[in-house]
């Protein structure tokens, strides 16, 4: 139940509160609580609040910040940052004439912190030289310049057929528990594996706070967590704190985006945050649109995701790469979020849940994922050698159901349905296993070539360790060549085809 108080009392304690404060009778910078529940506070007063502006509401013990979001004609809506136990009607508001910031640096490197940079690990507070608005404007066409550098991500499904560019969205897909934050993370660990220089900033929003702490801890092993800030909020923090959660995060991402460098975000998950909003937005009595989310609920991830971007050279040539995570239901892309974040960004990787129960992992399907930015985001060692591949997976993935009349087929379709079982196989990859260059160069080739043709399908995994294996022994300098990410050379690709030939010897059907 809302804490209310009657309107004479509300004009007695605005008085009151006017005459505390020394102002000369207008209700520009003062304000009431006129009522108070679930996290939204209404405030009478306070007629040149600006959107989204910092008020500070006094409590029996301290202040409680809080920020508008509703600017009605007579009353403000303001959502409170915090817990609203002690917030109470008739407490005094005051302006601060500051937008919500927060700490941004190299200082954060290392860190769990929340939403408003507060430390979360216990190592202790942290002291940054710098802030940097929540909200700020995306950078207009003219400060950004075309996707061209690849951003690997060690996942050969991914680099071969998807690939992802510096300064790209792309959106991660699936339902719940089939391997979306695994590719995520793997392309952090990658980042650090690879020596990239890339900055991950890792956004758990309403995440269980222990998947988390288990998340960091592996981080650390990995080597990963040097280059890392990770902003976590749990299922039990406020729906304020939900929602501002990827804008800090951006925050501190375009700290280093301005900076000539390069910063990975993943928003992990954007469902949980709509919901948030979508909580925030019928507390503060906004009109429920589709399923109940408010009308702006579109622009609430475009203007977070626009952000994103490869910058001009002008401008130092950083970039701030986007990968936003959705859960889906019965794996329904055409619902209201979903279909709203794949209209935003510039392609998708949607996992599908019957490849992942049948032990195909990453389970990507390659009909419905795509890369809008494409090849031009890819190295030139990859483009030359994965051409097919996505078209080839598909048609096999088309055909597969008909394996099991095996007789029937025709020797072109046997044939086709041989080289995506393989590739299958080949394409399968274990969590924090990410692949450099030459070896996902090494492993297409083997198979685009037909090397691993005679190979039994389920001893391809086997032979393209053996491969990879053979190569770095007795091609070391080559495959250091390869690993530049230029156009294997026709010397390059004879290494690669004769130790694949050698190595399928010894893994026959």
């Amino acid at each position: 139940m809302a804490d209310t108080i009657s309107v004479n009392e509300l004009s007695r304690d605005l008085r009151a509160a006017i005459a505390d404060l020394q102002v000369d009778g207008s209700l520009q910078d003062t304000g009431i609580v006129t009522r108070v529940g679930d996290g939204v506070a209404w405030i009478y007063g306070l007629s040149s609040a600006g959107y989204s502006e910092i008020l500070a509401i006094e409590t029996d013990k301290d202040e409680v910040e809080a920020f508008a979001l509703n600017l009605n004609e007579d009353e403000i809506g303001a959502v409170l940052l915090g817990e609203d136990a002690e917030v109470k009607a008739g407490a005094k508001v005051r302006l601060t004439g500051k937008a919500l910031e927060v700490p941004v640096g190299p200082e954060l490197l290392g860190r769990v912190v929340d939403p408003l940079g507060r430390p979360l690990d216990g190592l202790g507070a942290i002291k940054t030289k710098q802030t940097g608005p929540v909200e700020q404007a995306a950078p207009g066409v003219m400060a950004r310049k075309s996707v061209h550098e690849p951003l690997m991500t060690g996942i050969m499904s991914i680099d071969a057929m998807f690939p992802i560019g510096r300064g790209q969205r792309e959106l991660i897909i699936g339902d719940r528990q089939t391997g979306k934050t695994a590719v995520a993370v793997d392309t952090m660990v990658n980042q650090a594996k690879q020596k990239t220089g890339v900055v991950n900033v890792y956004v758990a929003i309403g995440q269980k706070l222990s998947k988390v702490s288990q998340l960091v801890e592996r981080l650390k092993e990995e080597g990963v967590m040097e280059q890392t800030i990770v902003v976590a909020t749990g299922p039990s923090d406020p729906a304020s704190l939900l929602y501002l959660a990827p804008y800090s995060g951006t925050a501190m991402g375009e700290y280093f985006r301005d900076n000539k460098q390069h910063a990975l975000m993943v928003y992990d998950d954007l469902t949980k945050h709509a919901v948030a909003y979508r909580q925030m937005s019928l507390l503060l009595r906004r009109p429920p649109g589709r399923e109940a989310y408010p009308g702006d609920v579109f622009y609430l991830h475009s203007r977070l995701l626009e952000r994103s971007a490869k910058l001009s050279d002008k401008l130092g040539a950083g970039s701030l790469t986007a990968l936003p995570i959705i859960e889906t239901q019965a794996g329904d892309i055409s619902a209201y979020i979903p279909t709203n974040v794949i209209s935003i960004t510039d392609g998708q990787i949607f996992f599908e849940t019957d490849l992942f129960y049948q032990g195909i992992r990453p389970a990507i399907s390659a009909g419905l994922s795509v890369s809008r930015v494409g090849s031009a985001a890819q190295t030139k060692a990859m483009k030359s050698v994965s051409g097919s591949l996505k078209l080839g997976l598909s048609q096999f993935r088309e055909l597969a159901s008909f394996v099991q009349f095996g007789s029937d087929l025709d020797d072109e379709t046997k044939k086709q349905i041989d080289i995506g079982q393989r590739l299958t196989e080949m394409l399968k990859q274990h969590q924090y296993q990410p692949m450099s260059i030459w070896e996902q160069v090494a492993s297409v080739t083997a198979i685009q070539s037909g090397a691993f043709d005679v190979v039994a399908v389920k001893k391809v995994k086997d032979a393209q360790e053996a491969l990879l294996s053979d190569l770095w022994t007795h091609h070391k300098e080559v495959m250091r060549e390869v690993n530049r990410g230029d156009k294997p050379t026709d010397k390059q690709l004879t290494a690669i085809k004769k130790t694949a030939e050698k190595v399928a010897k010894g893994f026959k059907e």
